[in-house]
């Protein structure tokens, strides 16, 4: 991958990760069921995916909506399943009742993982301490990304955090690239390369049509176009 920013799009199917590759996405983030925020795919559909693209794919481990854990030996039997499968990234994040880091769901998954590279998703978002769960995290094998809008209202209300934790990259415990998604539109790009953010995640703006509609290769194609120019 060259130095151009980052641009992943939310794919629930083969049809839409070949969509948003013509449309120049450059890594795609796997999931089912949007009415719950994103799940995880089974190893079918993973392989189907898989199968239709070659660029990077990052797979959901998620099995109940909300951003408790939940029945971790469930998860733990599908991040392994997936591994069989072949999938070598992925995304995932677990709070506590009260907003901490879940660690013993999330080192119970790196077990599995062993060293994969992997998003520490939206949750973050709803962390009762930003700065607190990031380190905490920081020494997890395989950790190179945080998926955040800054907020749990989404990039709107984000903005200041998102700039403020850009300016501290490098630090411990934001070494992992910022992945700016969550509201995101078109429109919040000019602020966000200022601030120097490369990274951005898109899923209803890469589908015009609502979440019924398969991703738009167009729409996708703007998004592209808007990060290189």
């Amino acid at each position: 991958m060259s130095n151009r920013a980052v641009l992943e799009v939310i794919a629930l199917d083969e049809q839409d990760a070949v969509a948003a590759r013509n449309g120049g996405a450059d890594r795609l983030e796997l999931v089912t069921d949007m009415a719950a925020d994103g799940l995880s795919p089974s190893t079918a559909r993973f392989a189907a995916v898989r199968a239709a693209v070659d660029i990077p794919l990052r797979v959901m481990l998620r099995l109940n909506d909300g951003f408790a854990a939940g029945d971790v030996d469930a998860l733990v039997r599908r991040a392994a399943e997936l591994r069989e499968a072949g999938a070598d990234e992925f995304v995932l994040g677990f709070l506590t009742a009260d907003g901490a880091p879940d660690l013993v769901a999330v080192e119970r998954l790196m077990a599995v993982l062993d060293g994969c590279r992997w998003t520490f998703h939206r949750a973050i978002d709803r962390a009762a301490d930003r700065d607190a769960l990031r380190k905490s995290l920081a020494d997890l094998p395989g950790l190179d990304t945080y998926l955040t809008a800054g907020a749990a209202g989404g990039v709107d209300d984000g903005l200041a955090t998102l700039t403020a934790e850009a300016a501290r990259t490098g630090e411990p415990g934001y070494e992992p690239q910022i992945l700016v998604g969550g509201g995101l539109r078109l429109d919040h790009l000019p602020a966000l390369r200022a601030a120097g953010l490369t990274a951005f995640h898109i899923g209803g703006a890469a589908r015009p049509a609502g979440w019924a509609a398969p991703v738009s290769t167009e729409a996708v194609r703007t998004w592209r176009e808007a990060l290189d120019g």
